[in-house]
């Protein structure tokens, strides 16, 4: 059997139906790289913004057209912004390995949801973890004991527009 497969570079994204109510909110990063791949991933997952936090650089030639066509909002502190979207209906819910998280197999997501990511090496901080409305985590097989925090938000926003396809 011969496929018959042939390349497109720059396929036009894919139509949704309503806009994605998904959130994507970084504690302050250790890596410059690690931000701007997360960046990357969140736009071409058509995420209303991104909430940054302390002194970030986003690289845009790593980031892509993320730095560009994606909201990003920039802020000294993540508490009071958490505190401001609870407020505004979202459901708060963090990328973490924790007493209590659920196994990301098995949670269904609500569409209104702020997807909270920790410093790579600290994680989600104590009074962060206490605004959560729930914490999922990615099982790990191997070594090392956990994925570095970029993989882990592109693979946590892959099942987020898994179970919401459409937006």
């Amino acid at each position: 059997m011969d496929p018959d497969f042939e390349h497109l570079r720059h396929k036009p994204p894919t139509a949704l139906d309503q806009p994605r109510e998904l959130i994507v909110a970084c504690c302050p990063m250790r890596s410059n790289v690690n931000l701007s791949r997360i960046v990357r991933a969140a736009s071409c997952c058509a995420v209303s913004k991104v909430v940054v936090c302390g002194n970030p650089k986003i690289d845009p030639k790593i980031a892509r057209d993320g730095a560009e066509k994606l909201p990003i909002s920039r802020h000294r502190s993540l508490a009071p912004v958490l505190k401001d979207y609870k407020q505004q209906g979202y459901t708060l819910v963090g990328l973490e390995q924790t007493t209590n998280s659920h196994d990301i197999h098995h949670f269904s997501f609500v569409r209104k949801t702020v997807l909270v990511i920790g410093n790579e090496r600290l994680g989600i901080t104590e009074d962060i973890l206490s605004l959560l409305d729930a914490v999922v985590e990615i099982p790990v097989y191997g070594m090392p004991y956990s994925f570095n925090v970029a993989t882990a938000t592109c693979m946590t926003l892959y099942e987020f527009c898994r179970q919401f396809p459409e937006g």
